[in-house]
């Protein structure tokens, strides 16, 4: 059986996605990449509503380029800024809607837990996530760190749920 999994590390300025496929035990790599949701050069910003919609939709056609069979997303860690959680937990919500939408499956994890699951250690740094996710996916450089974070949540999905089934 062929599994497609959409991994989405959702940030209110950047989300990062990934998708990895997995058949017959092996992992594909089949893109990455970030839906940036910041101006660039300027010092207006663009509106919550604005950006949450952007997520919403770019996750949207993300998911009709890709058309994956499942969907993961990092889950809300607490920061120290309350306002920053809560301005994460409304990026995560606008992907998950997108993903609701398309009648897919929806998957949470913890950073831990995807740390654990790639690097081997919860507390492992971004750098080290990158490293594993370019040497486990076999790609030919590093993948930015979002996108690195969120075909890392793919992962973690996907061995996850493989080691459930079994």
């Amino acid at each position: 059986m062929t599994r497609i999994v959409l991994g989405i590390d959702p940030g209110s300025r950047i989300t990062g996605y990934g998708v990895v496929q997995m058949s017959a035990g092996k992992l594909t790599y089949l893109g990455s990449g970030c839906i940036k949701l910041a101006r660039t050069g300027g010092s207006t910003d663009i509106a919550l509503a604005t950006r949450l919609k952007m997520i919403h939709d770019g996750v949207q056609q993300l998911i009709e380029q890709f058309q994956p069979t499942e969907f993961a997303v990092e889950q809300v860690f607490m920061a120290r800024n309350p306002d920053s959680a809560l301005k994460l937990g409304q990026a995560r919500g606008a992907a998950i809607v997108a993903a609701a939408l398309a009648d897919l499956p929806v998957h949470e994890y913890a950073a831990r837990a995807v740390k654990q699951a790639v690097v081997g250690t919860g507390g492992a740094a971004k750098e080290q996530v990158q490293h594993m996710v370019k040497h486990m996916l076999k790609l030919p450089r590093m993948p930015q760190a979002d996108a690195a974070d969120a075909l890392a949540v793919a992962i973690c999905h996907l061995h996850t749920s493989a080691r459930l089934l079994r």
